[in-house]
C-alpha cells in the first residue's frame, strides 16, 4: 500500500516517469547546477575574448546551460527526444524563422509610427551621424548574435519545457497559461519593471505560444521573439524590456506612460494589445494552409 502511495504522488499516472512537477523541480536543480561551471568558464574566458556588447556577454553561458539542461531533462526525466520540443527540421523551418523576423517589423514599424503621429516620440539623432559605419555594424552585429541567444534560451524554456511540461500534467490550456504568467513574471527583475509591465509580457507571451500552436514546433516563436526584440531596440529605438540597447536612432518619448510604457518600453503600455491582436493575426494568415499540429504526446 506504502508503495503505491509513493507511485500515485512521484510517478505519472499514465507511463513509467515522474509527475510534470517533480521533473519541473529537477530540471530547474539541474540548471542550476550546469549553469554554475558555465558562467565561472565565461567570466574566466571574457579576459581573453573581445566581446563589447553586455547582452551577448551575459547570454553566452546561458545558451549553453540552457540547452544541455533541457536536452538532459528530456532524455532523462521526461523519457522524451530534444527534437520533439518543437525543433524538428523540415521544408517549413527556414520560412518559419524569417517569417516570425518579419512579423515584429511590421508590429514595431506601426507602433513607432502610431506614436510619431501623436506627437510622443521624437527622432533627436541617428546613430550615423555621430560614429562611421565601421563602428555601428560590429555593435549592431554583437546585438543581433545576442538576441538571437536570447530567443533560443527563452523560448527554448517557456514555450519549450514550460510550457509542454506543464500541459503534459495538466493539459495545453494550462501549459500556455503559466508558462506565459512565469515568462512575464520572469521579466519582474529588469530595469524599470512594474506589473503593468509583467502583464505585457504575459500577453507577449501568448502571442509568442500562439505561434507554436500554430504550427507544432518553436520555428515561428524564436523567430517573433527575435524580430521583436531587435526591430524594437537597435532598429527603432525603444527600450527592450526595460533594457537600453544600442541603436540606430535616438528617440524622446514624451507620450503618456500608460500608452507608451515609458522608459520599460512598449511591452508595458496599451499601445502594445493591438500590435499583438495584429501580430496574432498575422500568424494565422501565415499559417493558414498548415496541417493542424498533433498535441498528444508531450
Amino acid at each position: 500500500m506504502m508503495k503505491k502511495f509513493l507511485s500515485n504522488i512521484f510517478l505519472s499516472p499514465n507511463e513509467r516517469r515522474l509527475r510534470a512537477g517533480w521533473r519541473l523541480l529537477l530540471f530547474f536543480a539541474l540548471y542550476i547546477l550546469i549553469s554554475i561551471p558555465f558562467s565561472f568558464l565565461f567570466n574566466r574566458l571574457s579576459y581573453f575574448i573581445p566581446i563589447r556588447e553586455d547582452l551577448l556577454y551575459n547570454e553566452l553561458p546561458q545558451f549553453f546551460a540552457f540547452t544541455a539542461a533541457i536536452w538532459i531533462a528530456r532524455r532523462v526525466l521526461d523519457k522524451r527526444r530534444f527534437a520533439a520540443l518543437g525543433l524538428r527540421l523540415d521544408s517549413y523551418t527556414l520560412r518559419d524563422i524569417f517569417a516570425g523576423i518579419a512579423i515584429p517589423f511590421v508590429l514595431m514599424g506601426l507602433i513607432f509610427l502610431a506614436e510619431w503621429a501623436a506627437g510622443w516620440l521624437r527622432v533627436e539623432s541617428f546613430a550615423w551621424q555621430t560614429q562611421s559605419i565601421g563602428t555601428i555594424l560590429p555593435y549592431i552585429g554583437e546585438i543581433f548574435l545576442a538576441l538571437i541567444l536570447v530567443a533560443w534560451n527563452e523560448e527554448l524554456m517557456t514555450r519549450g519545457y514550460l510550457l509542454q511540461t506543464f500541459a503534459s500534467g495538466i493539459n495545453l490550456f494550462w501549459g500556455v497559461f503559466l508558462s506565459s504568467a512565469i515568462f512575464g513574471l520572469l521579466h519582474i527583475f529588469n530595469p524599470h519593471a512594474t506589473l503593468v509591465s509583467a502583464a505585457g509580457i504575459f500577453f507577449a507571451g501568448l502571442f509568442l505560444a500562439y505561434g507554436y500552436l500554430r504550427t507544432g514546433n518553436l520555428w515561428l516563436s524564436i523567430g517573433l521573439h527575435l524580430g521583436w526584440n531587435f526591430f524594437e531596440g537597435p532598429v527603432f529605438g525603444f527600450p527592450v524590456s526595460g533594457l537600453r540597447l544600442y541603436a540606430l536612432p535616438n528617440l524622446r518619448v514624451s507620450g503618456p506612460e500608460l500608452w507608451t510604457g515609458g522608459a520599460f518600453g512598449p511591452e508595458a503600455g496599451l499601445i502594445v494589445l493591438p500590435a499583438l491582436a495584429l501580430g496574432a493575426g498575422l500568424i494565422h494568415l501565415y499559417t493558414r494552409n498548415r496541417a493542424r499540429p498533433d498535441f498528444q504526446d508531450f
